[in-house]
């Protein structure tokens, strides 16, 4: 046991040889080669899960962080172990992040689960990984306290500020549209990401880190401190110490993770016009738990839920400025006639308890007031009809309006290669008022469901000036993105879904205001389809690609495996 004698320490789920004291006195004597004191290994353990790679710029900073997390551990009396997880650098990963977050989840479970810790601190940051680690200490069920890299700082290009990734995306929009040559574009890739960190704009990363700290399993404040500041790793520090205070109070993940602060996340999802992404990974966090998250609920909460926070994509400003602003405190506050305030947070208090404690200045041109809203309703909806049974989603607070209301032809591509092949074809036959449909980029699909959903403008119509057009898929799309798009198509085509059947030509109607998205082809002619259509959906021959297409749930169910939900339902 540890000197408090109610932690068992180092001694936590020993080895089994048979004979527990063996065990104990192995363990300790390995113990000892690190340089450890007798008095050191008696006391209670805090596991630091750490997620540095050189494949992943967002974690650059994550040793320094990791010092800091010690630092508070020791002065609060607690022994800090560090140990390795895998990392999840969106930009570098083939298909995509997603098909390796369930990976990371399982990682991270075993790792918190097998080796003897009394309490965990997550370190993370990019896109896929803080659910990934949510998910996998949840199943694990200690003590857990989630710490984030932080978001990127902006930079400048010719005068005018810059962020990845949203900027990223505009600045290549004008490449395309032959705005910029290719020594500005060049100029631009080196300045767009000048800082560690992650994505400097409401992007997935900035999204997630918001959510944790709504969840109530990261300090108050701490999701916006950007990477570089000093107070980051001040917040880690004290995290370390909170993760100690966790063990004297007995607080562990599943008493902060419940369906009461699943539904304050969703809150603050809509009013930050947060990722798309977000209610996948929301969707998969509850699923540890058992909780489901309904796209009807959420469609509930958006419409009494308005859009607070004005950033990139949708906005003029970044992370940086959201935390001068005040931060997610700010938008806490706002939301509080709106949320469960007697959630359980990882400070020992309530929410209610921690917003009444706080008293920030808050910069009303980036975070708006309840009653003087950016948007009167959420930044995210879910549409469903015959094309989309179980639903899609659409990010509303970055479409046209002028969009929502709409009948069109549809023009299929069939595949990314497909896309990647045509988009630019001079003779390709697209008008500005169609829907560009793609198939075959889902959960089942060979490429994983990847962010492919921001399909490019054809080339032909951005050089014409055209900005946006109706985009439909089952992929996923960047929360960096922006434009009016349909994702997360469910069933998806490789399924077997409806959008596999939609061919160029067809009718299409979205309606925003009924929620519904509906292929205008008859029964008859769909059964026929159906009969002569081969679905890209097979089985990969060997290792974790073909656990993933066995395991992976739909979107809607937030593409966890099966096997790793509390109520899994996939058939």
């Amino acid at each position: 046991m540890s000197e408090d004698g109610r932690h068992p320490g180092l001694s936590r789920g020993l080895t089994n040889y048979g004979d527990s004291d063996f065990a104990r006195y192995l363990r300790l004597a390995n113990a000892r080669s690190m340089g450890y004191s007798t008095s050191m290994l008696r006391k209670p353990v805090v596991g630091i899960a750490s997620t540095y790679s050189e494949f992943n710029n967002c974690h650059r900073s994550v040793p320094d962080l990791v010092q800091a997390v010690k630092r508070g551990v020791l002065a609060a009396g607690g022994l800090p172990l560090e140990f390795p997880t895998i990392s999840l650098g969106e930009p570098y990963l083939n298909p995509t992040a997603l098909f390796f977050r369930n990976l990371m989840a399982m990682d991270t479970e075993e790792m918190v689960r097998g080796q003897p810790m009394d309490a965990v601190v997550l370190i993370g940051g990019c896109d896929k990984t803080v659910p990934a680690q949510l998910m996998g200490a949840l199943s694990a069920g200690l003590p857990a306290i989630q710490l984030v890299t932080g978001p990127q700082s902006t930079n400048r290009w010719r005068g005018e500020r810059l962020g990845a990734c949203t900027d990223c995306r505009r600045f290549w929009a004008r490449f395309r549209a032959g705005e910029l040559n290719q020594d500005e574009i060049d100029e631009v890739e080196g300045q767009l990401v000048a800082t560690a960190g992650t994505c400097a704009v409401m992007g997935t990363a900035s999204t997630m880190a918001s959510l944790s700290e709504a969840l109530g399993m990261m300090l108050p404040g701490t999701a916006t401190i950007p990477a570089v500041h000093a107070d980051r790793l001040r917040a880690a520090e004290a995290t370390g110490a909170a993760a100690m205070n966790l063990l004297r109070t007995g607080i562990r993940i599943g008493d902060v993770i419940t369906e009461k602060s699943i539904e304050n996340a969703i809150r603050v999802l809509l009013a930050i016009g947060g990722s798309t992404n977000a209610i996948i990974h929301l969707t998969a966090i509850a699923g540890r738990a058992g909780i489901k998250v309904s796209l009807e609920r959420m469609n509930e909460l958006s419409d009494t839920t308005p859009v607070l926070v004005d950033l990139k994509p949708t906005g003029p400003f970044y992370m940086e400025d959201l935390h001068e602003a005040g931060g997610i405190g700010a938008v806490l506050r706002e939301l509080k006639p709106l949320l469960h305030l007697d959630c359980m947070t990882v400070t020992g208090e309530t929410l209610e308890q921690r917003l009444a404690a706080e008293a920030r200045y808050v910069d009303r041109n980036v975070v708006r007031t309840l009653d003087a809203p950016l948007q009167p309703v959420g930044g995210l909806v879910a549409l469903f009809g015959s094309l989309a049974p179980r639903g899609a989603i659409l990010k509303r607070a970055a479409a046209d309006p002028a969009l929502f209301e709409k009948e069109a032809r549809a023009i299929v591509f069939t595949s990314l290669e497909d896309l990647a092949a045509r988009i630019d074809d001079p003779d390709l036959d697209v008008e500005p008022d169609d829907f560009l449909v793609l198939q075959n980029a889902g959960p089942l699909s060979p490429t994983a469901m990847p962010e492919a959903g921001y399909l490019p403008i054809p080339q032909k119509l951005a050089r014409a000036g055209i900005k946006d057009m109706v985009r439909i898929s089952d992929a996923r799309m960047s929360g960096t993105a922006y434009g009016t798009i349909v994702l997360h198509v469910t069933p998806d085509a490789a399924s077997g879904g409806p959008l596999a059947f939609v061919r160029t030509g067809d009718r299409i109607r979205i309606s925003v205001a009924d929620r519904r998205i509906d292929l205008l082809v008859d029964e008859a002619e769909l059964a026929q389809r159906r009969q002569t259509t081969k679905l890209a959906a097979s089985v990969p021959p060997r290792g974790y690609a073909r656990l993933f297409h066995r395991e992976i749930l739909l979107a809607d169910e937030g593409c966890d495996f099966r096997s790793l939900t509390a109520h899994p339902t996939r058939d």
